[in-house]
């Protein structure tokens, strides 16, 4: 997960709006820091950092939103849109990761250490989700394979899964190319001035 970047612009004699305005700044650097990968559903990791960083600059919108402009709350609700948007697709993303290493456990057979190298996110794999070492531990075990007709539904509500993920990814990408158009950055950026 992509790290909040430091604030260092806060002077302790200015008022709570100004500093407010700084930290706010910063959040909504990050959070554009990782605009490059909203055009590419496979970036998941990235995606799921765009989320975390969304939820930085929401809260951080809403703790000073007493000392920010009255449009504050406008700009939160589709900050926080976004956020749920984004936390829908990796909510996906998890379960589709979860479900596809227990069918491949049922159908070849799969280590822990092999599952583990499936789910570590790399340069080359963006898709991959990382997944909890115990619940992976779980999902490996031979003694816990699905039966067939478990396998067969599994299946099914992987394909369902493969198909709302698609769905939020694009209700994300649509809301996402409607703020940019109305150029949402510089409505945030207004805001903190």
């Amino acid at each position: 997960m992509a790290k909040a970047s430091k604030v260092s612009g806060i002077d302790i004699d200015a008022s709570t709006g100004e500093n407010a305005r700084e930290i706010a700044r910063v959040r909504v650097e990050d959070f554009y820091s990782l605009a490059i990968y909203a055009d590419n559903p496979l970036y998941s990791h990235e995606l799921h950092d765009m989320r975390i960083a969304a939820k930085r600059l929401r809260y951080t919108l809403e703790i000073f939103e007493d000392v920010l402009p009255e449009q504050t709350a406008d700009v939160i609700k589709e900050v926080t849109q976004i956020q749920e948007e984004l936390g829908a697709v990796h909510d996906s993303d998890v379960m589709i990761e979860l479900l596809q290493i227990c069918l491949e456990n049922k159908e070849h057979g799969m280590s822990y250490d092999e599952a583990v190298v499936q789910t570590t996110p790399d340069e080359i794999h963006h898709e991959r989700v990382a997944v909890n070492p115990e619940l992976l531990a779980y999902l490996v075990n031979p003694e816990l394979a699905p039966s067939v007709q478990e396998h067969a539904g599994l299946q099914l509500l992987l394909t369902s899964l493969q198909q709302s993920r698609k769905e939020q990814y694009t209700t994300f990408r649509q809301h996402w190319h409607q703020l940019q158009g109305r150029d949402f950055r510089r409505v945030l950026l207004n805001l903190l001035v």
